[in-house]
This record gives C-alpha cells, structure tokens and sequence, in this order.
C-alpha cells in the first residue's frame, strides 16, 4: 500500500517524502512538468482538471494508504487591500488550494477503497481560522479556511464507507512559504505531521490539528 503525496518537489511535501522513504515506505509524489529523476513520481498540475483522471488511470488498482493534499500556494503576502490582490489570483489560489483537494479525493476514492485503513490529510494552515483573524493575506486565509471546512465535510460523507479524513496545521516552517525566520526546519514538521496521520482513525476522523497535535480552532 502506497502513501501518496502532491507537491511534493519542494518544501513540506519534499520533506514528508523523505521522511517516509527513509522508513522505508512506499511513496508516491506528484509533480508539475518535468519529472525529478528516481522512482515513484506522478505528473499532476492540480490548476488542470484533466490531470487528475490522467493520474488516476496510472495508479489502476493502486491501493493508497495515505493521500497526503499537500499541494499550495501564497502568493498574497504583503499585498494591499485597496490596490492589490487580483480576481485571477483568487481563481488561481482557490483553484490550487481547494479545487485540487476535492478532485484528488474524488479521483483517488477508488485507490483509497482498496486499502485497509485509508486516510486522507488535507494540509490546511492556522491561517485559515476564523477565530483568530488578524487580517491581511485575505486569499490564502480564505482558502485555507475552505479547505479546512472541505476537510471536515469530507469527513463526514466518507467515514461510512470507511475512510478518515483529518485537517491539519503545519506550523511556520522554513520553506519558500513560511521564510528563513520560521520556528520550524520541514524535517521537524514534516515528522510531526506524520505522527498526527498515524493517529488518524474512524474514531478521530474530522480532527483539525496542527503537528504537534493541538487543536486548531477554526
């Protein structure tokens, strides 16, 4: 059974690959355009609805342990509200951050049903939460927020047929994203993160959780 995870070239996704190859697990990662060298890479470009069928159709009677939605983008930072933050940028942002979620999901049901105790973890980011609110980077919380509501709505439908589905923060992590500043190196989360998916069951199925296992309010 396979763990698999978009985004994967770079940043936490990179760094969750690594961490689970060097358990020795089976990891499958997607990438945008050109493939990296080495096994266990996927095309997927998830702005593009086409590409999810096209990776679904290459992992035919795959089982997927895992399904990690790890692919995203922040390209609002530091904009200003009054002359900035484009309508293309908030299709593009929702279409990624979203979007390529839910077709993932819906894509890969199959392979998840082939598992024996399939889990899927949306990363979402504290960001998103509504209780907190402190303004700024209007699109990125806002999809983030909807990601995490999509999480949680997931969970719901997909726990009869026996899929858990869990949302979770990755804390401020030193990656493109999150600066050379943040609190935490992509091994350290990335390690917390996997941690968090390892506890995710039926029973627990809906947990938004950052990765070291608080609770996000959201």
């Amino acid at each position: 059974m396979a763990i698999l995870i978009t985004g994967a070239t770079r940043g936490l996704g990179r760094a969750l690959r690594e961490h689970y190859l060097t358990q020795g697990r089976e990891v499958l990662g997607t990438a945008r355009g050109t493939l990296p060298e080495g096994p266990g890479w996927l095309p997927l470009d998830v702005t593009d609805p086409a590409s999810f069928p096209a990776l679904a159709e290459k992992l035919d009677c795959v089982p997927v342990d895992l399904l990690v939605c790890n692919a995203g983008i922040y390209r609002d930072k530091g904009m200003k509200l009054a002359t900035e933050y484009p309508a293309a940028l908030w299709a593009e942002t929702f279409a990624v951050n979203v979007t390529g979620v839910f077709l993932a999901v819906q894509a890969l049901l199959p392979n998840l049903q082939m598992a024996k105790a399939p889990r899927v973890a949306v990363i979402t980011s504290a960001m998103g939460s509504s209780a907190r609110a402190p303004g700024h980077s209007y699109i990125y919380r806002a999809s983030k927020a909807a990601a995490t509501n999509l999480a949680r709505n997931l969970a719901t439908d997909l726990e009869p047929i026996g899929i858990a589905v869990g949302a979770y923060h990755p804390g401020w992590v030193q990656t493109e994203m999150g600066g050379n500043g943040a609190d935490l190196t992509p091994a350290e989360s990335a390690a917390g993160l996997a941690a968090r998916f390892d506890e995710l069951t039926l029973a627990t199925t809906g947990a938004v959780l950052a990765h070291d296992g608080s609770p996000v309010a959201f």
